[in-house]
């Protein structure tokens, strides 16, 4: 199994807009092979920082199919208007992937 996560600080003020482009998307995850799920959480905000904290993670079969997903059209499709929502972010998002070692 692996875990593709991307970490997102959202700019306070943003949340709900932040939450709408994701809940609009065309995702295109169900489409691909080796996909199980996908969830969007919100966490902490900074106050100090003036941000929100949100994760969005994918559960895959592999890495092998995580990695077809990102060359694929259905990825090309699903993030083509990735960069019209700048506004929404303090930074670029920060990718983690995850491989299992051990679980039930």
């Amino acid at each position: 199994m692996f875990l593709a996560m991307n970490r997102f600080n959202v700019v306070k003020g943003q949340e709900t807009a932040f939450e709408e482009v994701w809940k609009n998307r065309d995702s295109q995850l169900q489409t691909m092979a080796g996909f199980r799920s996908f969830h969007l959480m919100k966490g902490p905000e900074d106050e100090e920082a003036g941000t929100v904290l949100y994760a969005s993670h994918t559960i895959w079969e592999s890495k092998a199919h995580f990695t077809d997903w990102t060359k694929s059209e259905a990825f090309r499709a699903a993030h083509k208007n990735a960069g019209s929502n700048k506004g929404l972010y303090a930074g670029p998002p920060r990718f983690e992937g995850f491989e299992m070692v051990e679980g039930a």
